[in-house]
């Protein structure tokens, strides 16, 4: 291994043996550039690419003109298992809130009608409910129901149960579908989820059927440095 190579990972050593060991937990400030090249004995060139590479790794966030600091741990969600957001949230160890910004009949446009397989017109529920970590924003969940399927729906208390627990104990899913990307979102989206203008949003659009129904067609907005998919599967 070159020189270069083994102290720069010597920098990316130190400061990840830091964090383990709790000298800087989520949210703390990580030595700057220059106190590394004093601790770890380092040019600059080499303390900046270790720091760049906690960054990429997303170890690290930078926040402009104060530093770089630990990132908060990610929520983790399953693209494999169609689960409530709010039992997600609490596997992790935290507190689950809802707020509800909206629920009631709305008559479909043609967008909607043709996300839910409805007749243009045909009148919906829809629902708007964003979600809590903590006191953080985690998801904000726009979604429109098949009033046919699920005649009840506006009826519901969101703040107590969550659309996907009430909706899976009166149309389980039996097949779901997905479309997961990064996107920079509207001003309304990014100001309800508290989103830097230099932050990313995950966005998951999500299908569920019951059988040959349709039911529910949900977008779903996440702080893309707070939030992460991912899933795991076996066959044979």
């Amino acid at each position: 291994m070159a020189k270069s190579e083994s102290l720069y990972l010597k920098v990316k050593t130190y400061i990840l043996d830091g964090i383990r060991q709790g000298s800087w937990t989520a949210g703390e400030r990580v030595p700057s550039e220059n106190e590394l090249c004093d601790l770890c004995k380092v040019s600059r060139m080499t303390a900046r690419r270790a720091l760049q590479e906690l960054l990429n790794e997303g170890t690290l966030v930078r926040i402009k003109g104060k530093g770089s600091f630990v990132a908060e741990e990610k929520q983790q969600s399953s693209l494999i298992q169609i689960r409530s957001i709010a039992a997600e949230i609490k596997e992790q160890g935290f507190d689950h809130h809802a707020e509800l910004i909206i629920c009631q009949k709305q008559s479909a446009n043609a967008a909607i009608a043709k996300a839910l397989e409805v007749e243009n017109g045909c009148g919906v529920g829809h629902s708007q409910i964003l979600h809590f970590q903590d006191d953080h924003p985690i998801q904000l969940e726009l979604r429109w129901v098949n009033l046919q399927a699920v005649p009840e729906y506006c009826e519901q208390d969101f703040v107590l149960e969550t659309p996907s627990e009430y909706l899976s104990s009166i149309a389980p899913v039996t097949e779901a579908e997905h479309l997961v990307e990064a996107i920079i979102g509207s001003m309304r989206v990014r100001s309800l989820l508290k989103v830097s203008e230099d932050e990313a949003i995950l966005s998951l659009e999500r299908k569920t059927w019951c059988h040959d129904q349709l039911i529910s067609y949900a977008k779903l907005y996440h702080p893309g440095n707070r939030y992460r998919l991912g899933s795991k599967f076996k066959t044979g």
